[in-house]
């Protein structure tokens, strides 16, 4: 998506006929299932199902321009990856313009392989940047849990306490703090239930910087190098990109 523009309900003018753009965007949906580059975008644009406009339209054929260029790409998993779960969370302060609500995106890795990811927007609105990257946490601890069920349910044994990664110190203080503030009580669920995952040891909570938040993908506009670096970490590759890269030319033996 283009990084400087904004799409709300009233942006462009009403599409005649609504079912072309039903159509693409539910088409959009199945894809995201093995293409999260895609996420953000075609959740922001499953907003406007009801009444879509020819900037929404403009928008989606922007997203099947971008697919046209790289068909061939997809999740890579490889086959000599460790069990170490870990997750990156993030989320975007008040972007939708219609609801001032903000947007929560997360990515799991099993190892190098990405194995979960979301793009989805809160569900009440966030009175600080704090709160809305603490409920972030909170999801993510959640996915998170039901991962560590599902890896038991196969038996696999995982190497150590999943590890949560968040650009956002005020969040991670809160969850490490034992003691409640005022400001703070509005969120007293989502506080437990981080704490909780600490204390058991299930999960454990790194900061990382803005630039390598691989999550920051699923929660904005990029520019283009930011999201093409973005992509490769996420572990897409395209089928028709050599895999071992370019290839040595051998010395000739002078036999003919």
């Amino acid at each position: 998506m283009i990084q400087t523009a904004k799409l709300s309900q009233d942006s462009g003018a009403p599409l005649e006929d609504n079912s072309q753009y039903r159509r693409l965007i539910g088409k959009l949906l199945y894809l995201t299932i093995t293409r999260p580059d895609i996420c953000f975008a075609v959740q922001q644009l499953s907003q406007f199902l009801d009444k879509p406009t020819t900037d929404h339209l403009q928008a989606a054929h922007r997203i099947l321009r971008y697919v046209k260029n790289s068909p061939g790409q997809g999740l890579f998993f490889p086959a000599n990856s460790s069990l170490k779960l870990r997750g990156f969370a993030d989320s975007d302060w008040a972007a939708c313009i219609d609801t001032r609500r903000s947007v929560t995106g997360f990515c799991m890795f099993l190892g190098e392989a990405l194995i979960s990811w979301k793009s989805k927007k809160q569900g009440t609105i966030s009175r600080s940047s704090s709160e809305a990257e603490y409920r972030a946490m909170a999801l993510a601890a959640c996915e998170i849990q039901w991962l560590i069920y599902l890896l038991e349910t196969l038996e696999v044994k995982m190497e150590g306490p999943a590890v949560l990664y968040s650009d956002s110190k005020s969040a991670i203080a809160i969850a490490e703090n034992p003691v409640f503030h005022e400001r703070t009580k509005h969120i007293e669920i989502d506080c437990h239930l981080i704490r909780e995952k600490l204390q058991k040891g299930i999960i454990r909570l790194l900061h990382i910087s803005t630039d390598n938040q691989t999550a920051d993908i699923l929660t904005k506009p990029l520019q283009p190098l930011s999201f093409q670096k973005l992509v490769s970490k996420l572990g897409l590759h395209s089928m028709y990109n050599p895999a071992c890269g370019v290839l040595e030319d051998k010395p000739t033996t002078g036999q003919g």
